[in-house]
């Protein structure tokens, strides 16, 4: 067991970002297209957390031109350049597959304060 940890603790990295349910979060992706990288931003709302250590991922969904995106970013991943946070949900769930089905004024989450 020591040998796993020692092993995937050099690819963790040193202060992951600090993601809940509910946050709106901006994560700022680094694309490789050719031989040229550019940083792509994808921002939305963290529904989902899952696993931990260094698999730890979370899903982050927005709705772009009327249809809802969502994408799994692994937390530990160095393709990851930054992730803010926006705004801070006030939830009571642990995951929020529920926003999948509603629309507009309904799909909003109030801010915690």
């Amino acid at each position: 067991m020591d040998l796993m940890k020692a092993f995937t603790d050099k690819y963790k990295k040193q202060d992951p970002p600090q993601v809940a349910i509910g946050d709106t979060v901006r994560v700022h992706l680094k694309v490789r297209e050719g031989s040229r990288e550019r940083i792509q931003v994808f921002e939305g709302t963290v529904i989902a957390k899952q696993h931990g250590g260094i698999e730890e991922s979370f899903t982050v969904r927005r709705v772009s031109y009327g249809v809802g995106v969502e994408k799994v970013f692994p937390l530990h991943a160095p393709s990851i350049q930054k992730v803010d946070v926006v705004r801070h949900g006030k939830i009571r769930r642990a995951k929020l597959y529920y926003l999948r089905d509603r629309v507009g004024k309904a799909a909003k989450i109030k801010e915690a304060l």
